[in-house]
């Protein structure tokens, strides 16, 4: 008995090290969840009134939920299983104070956790947002905070029924299947970086027609030849590239007041209908795109734009 006595007092601050761990992965990884049910429930039911989904916003907390729940759902699950099974090999620590009392620190931060996001969630409600979108949520924390404080009470109590590996079990096929469909909705890494790139292109093309119509048409009266006549060392503007394959942007000037800027996609615009829309694209705006080569004709509005000198005649 002594032996084990001692063989418990030494494993003591592995054991709070442990437990603080669990503390850490547990709050994570509800707030992962949480975030990721969230977003599903503002992508799948949208509220124009809310407007949650505006420059990948939504799709950005997925993919930031999903990283930390792909790694701190694992280390849970194992903290869990170590604690369970010392327990079961030392049966004098389910009666030790520390023990208890880190267990009910993590049902105290489980709780502030819930209690945050009712706050966000009512604040949200009493600001217009759509009744449905309301309760989905509610649920989702009821789910999330059900299910923690069913299983630890019943760890507090000794209590390891059949039912609790049951409840156990699904908690763990929620996590999964909420980790998978976040990785469908987010979109593979590749097709990420592809985006990204779009979004590049579609900066600098923005950046060219500024140029173009701000800087060249207003000063000069007329469309540059070429968009090598854009370049300025002294204001220090370099006329930018394809960000991946480095080649130049198509330019072609049509008329005294039409152009035409040109890149090639990775891939097309996406914009649906229900408040999802890339960064730097709305519903209706002058760069939605197709994949592969796309153009976007342009026609200056010299009333809008009035050049600095006199407008030549149009031919």
């Amino acid at each position: 008995m002594d032996t084990s006595t001692n063989a418990v007092s030494r494993q003591l601050p592995r054991d709070v090290f442990l437990y603080l761990l669990m503390i850490f992965a547990l709050g994570a990884g509800a707030i992962s969840l949480g975030t990721l049910l969230f977003q599903f429930i503002n992508i799948y039911v949208p509220d124009v009134a809310a407007q949650a989904c505006y420059y990948d916003s939504c799709h950005q907390a997925i993919r930031t939920a999903l990283a930390f729940l792909i790694i701190v759902f694992p280390v849970l699950i194992w903290v869990l299983r170590f604690l369970r099974r010392d327990v079961a090999a030392y049966p004098e620590k389910r009666e030790m104070r520390i023990r208890r009392w880190l267990l009910y620190l993590t049902l105290f931060v489980a709780g502030l956790i819930v209690i945050g996001d009712l706050i966000a969630l009512v604040n949200g409600y009493l600001q217009g947002e759509l009744t449905l979108r309301f309760i989905l949520k509610v649920g989702a924390v009821a789910l999330i905070a059900g299910s923690i404080f069913y299983v630890f009470l019943k760890d507090l109590r000794g209590e390891m029924t059949r039912n609790l590996r049951i409840v156990q079990v699904k908690i763990v096929v929620i996590v999964v299947a909420a980790i998978v469909a976040g990785l469908v909705i987010a979109g593979s890494p590749t097709r990420q970086r592809d985006r990204r790139l779009d979004d590049q292109r579609i900066n600098d093309l923005s950046v060219l027609q500024s140029q173009i119509v701000d800087r060249f048409w207003r000063s000069k009266s007329r469309l540059p030849g070429t968009l090598s006549e854009l370049q300025d060392d002294i204001s220090g503007f370099s006329v930018p590239v394809d960000p991946e394959t480095g080649d130049p942007y198509g330019y072609e000037r049509l008329g005294v007041l039409d152009f035409r800027l040109c890149a090639v996609f990775a891939l097309p615009t996406d914009v649906a209908g229900n408040n999802t829309y890339p960064r730097g694209v709305w519903p209706g705006d002058s760069w939605e795109h197709d994949a592969g080569e796309f153009c976007f004709d342009r026609t200056i509005d010299p009333d809008l734009y009035k050049p600095l000198q006199e407008v030549p005649a149009v031919r």
